[in-house]
Protein backbone atom coordinates (compact mmCIF):
# COMPACT_ATOMS: atom_id res chain seq x y z
CA UNK A 1 0.00 0.00 0.00
CA UNK A 2 1.36 3.50 -1.32
CA UNK A 3 0.61 6.46 1.26
CA UNK A 4 2.16 9.94 0.59
CA UNK A 5 4.95 11.51 2.22
CA UNK A 6 6.27 14.91 3.35
CA UNK A 7 9.85 15.43 4.38
CA UNK A 8 10.08 19.16 5.38
CA UNK A 9 13.30 20.65 5.34
CA UNK A 10 14.05 20.36 9.02
CA UNK A 11 13.19 16.34 8.86
CA UNK A 12 15.59 15.77 6.40
CA UNK A 13 18.67 14.74 7.66
CA UNK A 14 22.26 15.58 6.39
CA UNK A 15 25.52 14.25 6.22
CA UNK A 16 29.48 15.57 5.95
CA UNK A 17 30.94 14.21 2.57
CA UNK A 18 33.21 13.58 0.36
CA UNK A 19 35.98 16.85 0.52
CA UNK A 20 33.74 18.91 2.91
CA UNK A 21 30.67 18.71 0.43
CA UNK A 22 27.21 17.63 2.32
CA UNK A 23 24.43 15.36 1.44
CA UNK A 24 21.02 15.94 2.47
CA UNK A 25 18.41 12.61 2.42
CA UNK A 26 15.23 14.62 1.24
CA UNK A 27 13.65 11.01 0.87
CA UNK A 28 14.73 7.48 2.09
CA UNK A 29 13.84 4.34 0.83
CA UNK A 30 11.44 3.92 4.12
CA UNK A 31 9.65 6.97 3.08
CA UNK A 32 9.21 5.69 -0.43
CA UNK A 33 8.71 1.68 0.33
CA UNK A 34 12.14 1.14 -0.93
CA UNK A 35 10.86 2.67 -4.77
CA UNK A 36 13.46 5.03 -4.68
CA UNK A 37 15.95 7.66 -2.57
CA UNK A 38 16.39 11.45 -3.50
CA UNK A 39 19.29 13.36 -1.97
CA UNK A 40 21.06 16.95 -2.50
CA UNK A 41 25.00 17.30 -3.10
CA UNK A 42 25.97 20.64 -2.09
CA UNK A 43 29.81 20.76 -3.31
CA UNK A 44 32.39 22.98 -3.65
CA UNK A 45 34.45 23.33 -6.92
CA UNK A 46 37.19 20.23 -7.35
CA UNK A 47 34.66 18.11 -5.33
CA UNK A 48 35.30 14.74 -7.83
CA UNK A 49 33.54 11.24 -6.31
CA UNK A 50 35.93 7.72 -7.29
CA UNK A 51 34.82 6.69 -10.89
CA UNK A 52 32.43 4.35 -9.92
CA UNK A 53 29.31 1.98 -10.65
CA UNK A 54 26.49 1.09 -8.98
CA UNK A 55 25.21 -2.70 -9.53
CA UNK A 56 21.62 -2.05 -7.77
CA UNK A 57 20.17 1.45 -8.87
CA UNK A 58 19.59 3.79 -11.79
CA UNK A 59 20.71 7.09 -10.55
CA UNK A 60 19.47 10.65 -12.48
CA UNK A 61 21.18 13.27 -11.09
CA UNK A 62 20.23 17.21 -12.09
CA UNK A 63 22.71 19.88 -11.52
CA UNK A 64 20.38 22.59 -10.33
CA UNK A 65 23.49 24.89 -9.62
CA UNK A 66 26.83 25.15 -11.36
CA UNK A 67 28.76 23.37 -13.68
CA UNK A 68 30.61 20.00 -13.86
CA UNK A 69 32.52 17.97 -15.91
CA UNK A 70 30.82 14.25 -16.49
CA UNK A 71 32.06 10.98 -17.31
CA UNK A 72 29.84 7.98 -18.14
CA UNK A 73 30.99 4.95 -19.78
CA UNK A 74 33.27 5.76 -21.71
CA UNK A 75 32.31 9.58 -22.75
CA UNK A 76 32.91 12.62 -21.07
CA UNK A 77 30.60 15.70 -21.23
CA UNK A 78 30.11 19.19 -19.97
CA UNK A 79 27.09 19.94 -17.83
CA UNK A 80 25.97 23.15 -17.04
CA UNK A 81 23.24 24.37 -14.69
CA UNK A 82 19.78 22.74 -15.52
CA UNK A 83 21.75 19.62 -17.06
CA UNK A 84 20.29 16.21 -16.41
CA UNK A 85 21.56 13.04 -16.30
CA UNK A 86 20.34 9.81 -16.41
CA UNK A 87 23.28 6.92 -15.41
CA UNK A 88 21.72 3.33 -15.73
CA UNK A 89 23.29 0.70 -13.27
CA UNK A 90 26.62 -0.59 -14.06
CA UNK A 91 27.81 1.88 -16.16
CA UNK A 92 30.94 3.53 -14.79
CA UNK A 93 30.95 6.88 -13.98
CA UNK A 94 32.12 10.10 -11.79
CA UNK A 95 32.74 14.00 -12.01
CA UNK A 96 34.28 16.77 -11.15
CA UNK A 97 32.31 20.10 -10.20
CA UNK A 98 34.08 22.88 -12.27
CA UNK A 99 31.91 26.18 -10.79
CA UNK A 100 33.24 27.49 -7.52
CA UNK A 101 29.89 25.89 -5.93
CA UNK A 102 27.35 23.84 -6.84
CA UNK A 103 23.86 22.13 -5.92
CA UNK A 104 22.87 18.63 -7.42
CA UNK A 105 19.81 16.29 -6.82
CA UNK A 106 20.28 12.77 -7.14
CA UNK A 107 17.09 10.70 -7.81
CA UNK A 108 18.19 6.84 -7.27
CA UNK A 109 15.51 3.81 -7.76
CA UNK A 110 15.26 1.45 -6.52
CA UNK A 111 15.75 2.83 -3.31
CA UNK A 112 18.14 2.39 -0.01
CA UNK A 113 21.62 3.74 -1.67
CA UNK A 114 20.91 6.01 1.18
CA UNK A 115 22.37 3.62 3.30
CA UNK A 116 26.01 4.23 2.13
CA UNK A 117 26.10 7.77 2.91
CA UNK A 118 24.78 7.01 6.41
CA UNK A 119 27.02 4.29 6.88
CA UNK A 120 30.33 6.76 6.21
CA UNK A 121 29.32 10.17 6.34
CA UNK A 122 28.88 12.25 9.26
CA UNK A 123 25.39 13.35 10.60
CA UNK A 124 25.75 17.04 10.70
CA UNK A 125 23.11 17.52 13.87
CA UNK A 126 26.38 16.05 15.56
CA UNK A 127 29.34 17.61 17.28
CA UNK A 128 32.27 17.60 14.55
CA UNK A 129 35.25 16.25 15.96
CA UNK A 130 37.92 18.87 15.54
CA UNK A 131 40.21 16.21 13.47
CA UNK A 132 37.46 15.07 11.55
CA UNK A 133 37.99 13.22 8.09
CA UNK A 134 35.92 10.45 6.65
CA UNK A 135 37.84 6.98 6.99
CA UNK A 136 38.52 5.95 3.50
CA UNK A 137 37.91 1.98 4.73
CA UNK A 138 34.34 3.09 6.18
CA UNK A 139 34.10 4.63 2.72
CA UNK A 140 35.79 0.84 1.18
CA UNK A 141 32.88 -0.84 3.49
CA UNK A 142 30.36 1.58 2.89
CA UNK A 143 30.35 1.41 -0.91
CA UNK A 144 30.63 -2.61 -0.40
CA UNK A 145 28.13 -3.28 1.40
CA UNK A 146 25.65 -0.88 -0.62
CA UNK A 147 26.38 -2.26 -4.17
CA UNK A 148 28.84 0.19 -5.08
CA UNK A 149 32.15 -0.74 -7.40
CA UNK A 150 34.80 1.75 -7.43
CA UNK A 151 36.71 1.75 -10.85
CA UNK A 152 39.25 4.03 -10.23
CA UNK A 153 40.25 7.41 -8.49
CA UNK A 154 38.33 10.92 -9.61
CA UNK A 155 38.84 11.92 -12.75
Amino acid sequence: MSIPYLAQAAEQQTLEWLDGSTFSVLLDSQATEGQLTVGRFRVEKGEAPPFHMHTREDEVFMLLSGSALLWAGGEEMEMTEGGIVYLPRNIPHGYRITSDTADLLMIATPGGIEGMFRHAGRDVSTPRPEDFTLDPLKLAEAADLYGQVVIGPPR
